[in-house]
């Protein structure tokens, strides 16, 4: 290994914490940290976001393997480094298969009423997704369709969680993620929310929608109750995905993904949209 033998020993405290930042909301947004773990994840990281690392840590089976290309970007990142055994490793790590390297990472800190300053707005609004897999589905989803943003109610999966951070696959580090208290902020901001509902006598299909409001907030609800009631209320459009016989509804991840995809495609109407929304229904 060379050189990298004077890599210093990770401490107790030191492993104690990443267990803590694996485990913990409350120590990750004290800390404004979280954990990546994996190669490909902590090799991404390392060659497109290294001033976003506050520490590296790498078992001695990774050095080993390590590609000379790699090793260099690795050793040039401006943070602490620090080695572990591969059997420490392997009691610190929160996945099944470990490949001896994670990160300790900034939390990005993102500036929402930027994000509102834009012309056009169109974000995703999950409320209360307790399904880690379903919120990082989602993050991945709108940062590919490039969307404003996602906003997450109180009840929702830590979007720095490990399983959230491993579904967005790097995404949650260029993408706007935030934590909304109340969501009818949404409209101090000029912003309009479209709910998916289950097929209904007051619902307008998604088709059946032609252009959308300039500044549109997706809104999707909880994996088992739906949406709440006063979001449902406070939308100005509220449309279905229609399904086949006998399918009664979608994951809410599916759900997100087509309301984006349709949606982002669509021209905008500043101010009239909702209206001509319902009278094409």
């Amino acid at each position: 290994m060379g050189a990298e033998q004077h890599l210093p020993a990770l401490t107790r405290t030191q492993a104690s914490l990443i267990r803590q930042l694996l485990r913990d909301k409350r120590t990750r947004s004290r800390e404004k940290a979280f954990v990546l773990e994996g190669g490909k994840s902590c090799l991404d990281l390392i060659y497109r976001y290294p001033r976003s690392i506050l520490s590296l840590i790498v078992s001695p089976r990774f050095l080993c393997a390590e590609a000379e290309a790699d090793r260099r970007a690795r050793t040039a990142v401006p943070a602490r480094q620090f080695v572990c055994s591969d059997a420490g490793f392997e009691k610190l790590t929160d996945v099944e298969m470990p490949q001896g390297i994670l990160a300790v990472v900034r939390q990005p800190a993102w500036d929402e009423v930027q994000v509102f300053g834009r012309t056009s707005v169109l974000g995703i609004y999950g409320d209360r997704l307790q399904d880690p897999a379903n919120v990082g589905a989602i993050i991945r989803t709108a940062a590919a369709l490039n969307l404003s943003g996602v906003w997450l109610s109180a009840g929702s999966a830590d979007p720095f969680s490990p399983k959230v951070v491993r579904v967005t696959a790097g995404t949650i580090l260029s993408f706007p993620v935030f934590h909304t208290r109340d969501f009818r902020a949404f409209s101090s901001y000029g912003c309009e929310i479209y709910s998916t509902v289950l097929a209904s006598a007051d619902m307008v299909p998604i088709r059946n929608i032609r252009t959308i409001p300039s500044r549109l907030m997706i809104a999707v609800g909880n994996e088992g109750a739906g949406l709440a009631p006063d979001v449902v209320k406070a939308s100005s459009v509220r449309f279905s995905i229609p399904l086949a016989e006998g399918v009664e509804s979608l994951n809410v991840a599916a759900t997100a993904a087509i309301s984006a995809f349709y949606f982002s495609g669509l021209r905008l109407d500043s101010g009239v949209g909702s209206m001509r929304s319902r009278s094409s229904a």
